[in-house]
């Protein structure tokens, strides 16, 4: 992979993982305000309760995906970014464009959604 593309994604990816945190924060923020609200009816306990869990479940979704590009940017660092983990063939631009933290070539994904393959 050419030195302006590993550069390309490098930005990307920790552009990505500022917009994460920040949202991370917000929705900290948000879940807090939620908890200390007082509900004056049941269904305003309802509401900050489905609130709540929006919220949780966006962050894990958030939490997750920060996960995946520490891990890219430690690729990055290694020079071991866009490189398969099942295969250890290249991933295809393309792909990585889509999905800058992609661990898989689109072949070995495809082998592991039909349980060809065991994700590490």
């Amino acid at each position: 992979m050419k030195k302006n593309d590993i550069e390309f994604f490098k930005n990307f990816l920790e552009q990505r993982k500022q917009i994460i945190l920040e949202n991370l924060n917000s929705n900290s923020t948000e879940i807090t305000a939620l908890h200390n609200s007082v509900p004056s009816d049941n269904i305003d306990f309802s509401t900050i309760e489905a609130n709540s869990q929006i919220n949780l479940a966006i962050s894990a979704n958030l939490e997750q995906e920060l996960g995946e590009i520490e891990e890219s940017l430690n690729k990055i660092k290694n020079k071991k970014f866009g490189i398969c983990e099942s295969c250890n063939e290249f991933i295809d631009i393309e792909r990585l464009k889509i999905k800058p933290h992609a661990k898989y070539c689109i072949n070995c994904r495809e082998n592991l959604e039909k349980g060809a393959l065991y994700e590490n």
